[in-house]
This record gives C-alpha cells, sequence and structure tokens, in this order.
C-alpha cells in the first residue's frame, strides 16, 4: 500500500504545528508579521462537500490500465485524485482549500516495476494522454500539475510501490535503488546494512529518490555527502525513445552526458525507475554544534574560511538576525537547552562578548565521521569561529535542531489555518556578492510587503556551503489584508523575491526546480538561447507532449 500526505496539507493526518509549550513565540510573530496565532482556525474543508471534477477517463482506458496492471493498481476515486493534482507549495493549498482543482488527474496508476512502467507509457502514446510522473508529492514549485486547459486524459503515475534497495556494492560503495522508495525507506534498508546515502533534505520524509533527482534536491548534510546531481551516478528512464541507462562509472568523456539531461528534468524526458548512488558507511561519531556570530556578515565570512580550509564538515548554516530571533522565540518553556539560548546566552553575548543580542546570528555546523576526524574538524572551526568573533554553545541546540529538522514546513499549515500566508525561495551565488544579495532580497520583500499594505517578516540562512559560494534559502510570511485575493497577494511577495535573487546575481532556485512557478525567470537564469535548448531537448524526446507538459519551459 502506498501512503500520501494530506489532500489539504502537509505531512501525515494528525501531526501538526503547535505553540502553546513555546510562549514567546506568538508574541513574537504577531509584532513582527502581524499574524496571530491565537485567532481560532480556519476549519479544514470537507473533501465531500467540495465540487470535485470527475474522471474523464473512458471505460476502455481504465479496463486497458488494468489490464497492464491490476484493478488494485488502476484508480479513479476523487481522493485518489486529489491527492495527485498539486504538490504542496503555499500557492497549492491555498488554491486545494478552496476546491480550486484545476486540471484534475483522470486516472491514478501504480506500476510496480520497470516494466510496468514502459507498458504504461507505451499505452499513453497510443492513446495521446498525459502522462504525470508522481514521487512523494512534496514539490513546491508547481511540478506536477497538468495544464488547466488539457483536454486530453491526465494520468498520475505513482512510482510508489518500487520502493526497494536492490544491490549494494560494498566495494565500490553504491547502492542500486528503485525510484520509488521515500527517504525512510531507502535508509532503513541501507542502515540495516551499515550504510546511508546521505542526503536529508526537509521533505526526506515524504519525497522520493526519483523526485530528488527529477528536481535536481539538495541535503542538509550536502557539504560532506553532495547534492543529489553528485550522489547520482547512474539511471534508468523509461522515455518515449526507449529505456534510457546509463552505466555505472565514477565518470565519463561520452559527449553531453545523459545522466545530467535526467537531473532536473521533472518528468518531462520519461519516468526515473531506478538509480546508482554513492554511499557510505555510518559514522562512527555525528555530532552538530551551535555557534554564536555577532552579524550575519561575520557568520557569512566565518561559513566561507570553513569551506576554503581543511575543515570537512557535513553541516554549514548561519541564520541571519531575523532567523536568530524566530529561532530563539520557539524555545519550549520547559527546554534548560532553550532557556540556556533564550536568556543566558544573550547576557553572555553582551555582558562578555560585547555583542548586540539583537544583531547576533546562530549557527549549526555539523561533523561526522571517525572520532579523530570529528577532533580535528571541531578544532579548525572553533579557531575560526574565533576569528571572527563568534563563540560556541555546545551540542545541545545542535542537538535538538537535528530532532526537529523535518517538522519545519508543518508550520505552514498553521498560519495558512489563521489566514496568513508564508513559504520558502532559495538561491545560490558567489561568496562574494552572498551579502548583497541577502540585502537586496530583504529590501525587495518589504517593498512587496508596502505595497499590498502588511507588515510581513523575512529572515534567511546560509544552508549548503561550495568552493565558489552558497545557497541562501529565506523563509517570508505576513497576514492577509483581506482587501484583495490572498493567493494574488502571496505572489506578489513571492514575485518580488525571485526577480531579487535574478537581479542580484543568483539563480531562481537552489534546488526546489523550475516547475511552472519558476519558468518565467528561466530565459534570464540560462539565457534564452538555453532555455531554447532545452525546449529542444524535451520536443525532440517527446515531440507530443504527452510527458508533464508545462513544466519547466511551455
Amino acid at each position: 500500500m502506498v501512503e500520501h500526505m494530506k489532500w489539504w496539507g502537509w505531512g501525515q493526518e494528525g501531526v501538526a504545528f503547535h505553540h502553546e509549550d513555546k510562549p514567546k513565540l506568538a508574541p513574537f510573530v504577531s509584532r513582527v508579521s502581524g499574524i496571530d496565532f491565537n485567532r481560532p482556525p480556519v476549519a479544514v474543508p470537507d473533501l465531500a462537500d467540495l465540487a470535485v471534477p470527475a474522471s474523464q477517463a473512458p471505460a476502455d482506458l481504465k479496463d486497458a490500465f488494468v489490464a497492464l496492471l491490476g484493478a488494485e493498481h488502476v484508480h479513479d476515486d476523487d481522493l485518489d485524485r486529489v491527492v495527485h493534482t498539486y504538490g504542496k507549495s503555499m500557492r497549492d493549498l491555498i488554491r486545494i482549500r478552496r476546491g480550486d482543482f484545476g486540471r484534475v488527474p483522470d486516472l491514478v496508476v501504480y506500476p510496480a516495476d520497470e516494466a510496468q512502467v514502459e507498458a504504461a507509457l507505451r499505452l499513453s502514446l497510443e492513446r495521446d494522454l498525459v502522462l504525470i510522473p508522481f514521487g512523494g508529492g512534496s514539490n513546491i514549485v508547481g511540478s506536477l500539475e497538468a495544464p488547466r486547459e488539457e483536454t486530453r486524459t491526465v494520468v498520475s503515475l505513482d512510482v510508489g510501490r518500487m520502493r526497494r534497495v536492490l544491490e549494494v556494492d560494498e566495494t565500490s560503495q553504491y547502492a542500486v535503488i528503485q525510484a520509488g522508495a521515500l527517504g525512510p525507506d531507502l535508509e532503513e534498508q541501507l542502515n540495516a546494512r551499515g550504510w546511508t546515502i546521505g542526503h536529508f533534505p526537509d521533505s526526506f520524509k515524504h519525497s522520493t529518490l526519483g523526485g530528488w533527482i527529477a528536481t535536481r534536491s539538495s541535503g542538509m548534510q550536502s557539504d560532506r555527502f553532495g547534492d543529489i546531481a553528485d550522489i547520482t551516478k547512474a539511471v534508468r528512464v523509461v522515455t518515449p525513445r526507449g529505456v534510457v541507462v546509463t552505466r555505472r562509472v565514477p565518470s565519463e568523456s561520452t559527449g553531453p552526458s545523459v545522466r545530467e539531461m535526467v537531473l532536473g528534468s521533472e518528468g518531462r524526458l520519461g519516468i526515473i525507475t531506478e538509480a546508482t548512488v554513492q554511499v557510505h558507511r555510518l559514522a562512527e561519531e555525528r555530532v552538530i554544534q551551535a555557534y554564536f556570530f555577532p552579524d550575519y556578515a561575520s557568520g557569512l565570512e566565518a561559513m566561507h574560511d570553513i569551506a576554503a580550509s581543511d575543515a570537512y564538515p557535513s553541516i554549514t548554516r548561519v541564520s541571519d538576525e531575523n532567523e536568530t530571533q524566530f529561532t530563539l522565540a520557539t524555545s519550549k518553556k520547559s527546554s534548560a537547552v532553550g532557556q540556556l539560548l533564550s536568556k543566558g546566552v544573550s547576557l553572555y553575548a553582551s555582558k562578555r562578548k560585547g555583542m548586540d543580542p539583537s544583531k547576533m546570528c546562530l549557527s549549526f555546523i555539523g561533523f561526522e565521521g571517525s572520532s579523530a576526524h570529528v577532533r580535528r574538524s571541531k578544532s579548525i572551526v572553533s579557531d575560526i569561529v574565533g576569528k571572527h568573533g563568534g563563540f560556541g554553545v555546545g551540542a545541545g541546540p545542535g542537538t535538538l535542531y537535528d530532532q526537529k529538522k523535518f517538522d519545519t514546513p508543518y508550520i505552514r499549515d498553521f498560519i495558512l489555518d489563521r489566514g496568513a500566508y508564508g513559504d520558502v525561495s532559495e538561491t545560490s551565488s558567489p561568496w562574494t556578492t552572498l551579502k548583497s544579495l541577502h540585502d537586496n532580497v530583504v529590501a525587495a520583500a518589504n517593498k512587496a510587503f508596502a505595497e499590498i499594505g502588511v507588515q510581513g517578516f523575512i529572515f534567511c540562512h546560509l544552508s549548503h556551503s561550495y568552493h565558489i559560494g552558497a545557497c541562501q534559502y529565506f523563509t517570508f510570511a505576513f497576514a492577509a489584508t483581506g482587501e484583495r485575493d490572498g493567493l494574488e497577494e502571496y505572489e506578489i511577495v513571492k514575485s518580488a523575491i525571485q526577480q531579487a535573487f535574478i537581479d542580484n546575481g543568483g539563480t531562481l532556485s537552489h534546488h526546489h526546480a523550475v516547475g511552472r512557478e519558476h519558468k518565467r525567470w528561466l530565459a534570464e537564469d540560462i539565457s534564452p538561447a538555453g532555455r531554447e535548448i532545452v525546449g529542444a531537448l524535451f520536443g525532440a524526446v517527446d515531440p507530443g507532449r504527452n510527458l508533464n507538459p508545462g513544466a519547466i519551459v511551455d
């Protein structure tokens, strides 16, 4: 059985964000954004009360899929079709709660293996269907929805039954894994043999290996293990031209990389069925240390020096002052660590270090490997932190961060329930432009807040470090005015942030992909000629536009 997230929000039924045990959070959020956490939540509608468009699939088409996959693996009920209509962006959640379903898939099919995927694609091409690959459904840029004007039958192909680790080569240190494996699925199977893939995005619990590859995902520990583009060494993809198979080799010089073409293709070239990924032995020691810097600029400079040093951390993260204040406000009343962060650190920083508590910035740096490696890396990092005016506060806060790292997305549902909107956007740029890009993005967001007449709040953290630069991950939120459509207000703010990325030398996305929400900036990012080449590639492989039409480029 394939389990899905809530049709109306993030994650599992019965799991939600709560603020009652965080006494400082509601007043803080109200002060900086006008969002009232104590406002009674808006009731989520009952799906049965909404007008879900009926399936347009002809009876004989459903029968044909049943003949290929079995009756229990071909669905046309409202719930399954709605679950597969959108991803989980704020735009998706706003629309789906309103009953604005757009173009709902007519059928949802669940192949068991590559042969069944081939058969499903062949039937789709013969009948001129639209086929949209579906992994965990966590995408937040519109990569999963069919065009609203689509008149052909739309089929969502869910790879959730294909979740096994097929092989682990312990000498070459790679694993062969089916594309439908969720993060917990593959880690459980790998950990049982003493291995890990080391890829832990925020969506880890609800996203799949195939989805990571299709969107060029990054994980929280990518500083050590690499992004999914580094981790993925070979792929198998069912395409209209046949099954694409790349070799399990460390590198090659065989013309333009077909493996790279598949990475980030969002289902436009075919359905990823299997991937060979590099794996690592489970670490002897793993720890996340917390540090504070006097300001964001100092934190960025320290992250640069760490990236250029002989230290080899798994996580390098530093929050700006706004995110730091938000994090401190989330401290639980009963948490000793929380009390340390909210009281003891501020006192120490101001009295002993001369810092302004309102400007200091929290950092998490992770270390893993042998005890000797961890000890040496921590020593190098400690010296760099001190050089930039920072100080450490131990592993306690890092332990809490590690335990809660996958819970953050639940807060979007919480604020949406209370008439507010919030989302995330991320970009990457060279070290020399990180601070100016940050400041200009914050200014653009504040200008957009003023345009729609709201207070609003935006904060940021550096989340992944590289040789030439880093990723910055922005979060924004505001209370709806009620004077105009909330979706319109949301898009004004989100568009301002995305445009500021492009205007300040960043990329339109670091790891959330292009989808439909970001594609208007693609030519500005990769050049008009680059966009034309991407479109030509999709057109050559899929001339009938049967595979996820509308994603990335029109």
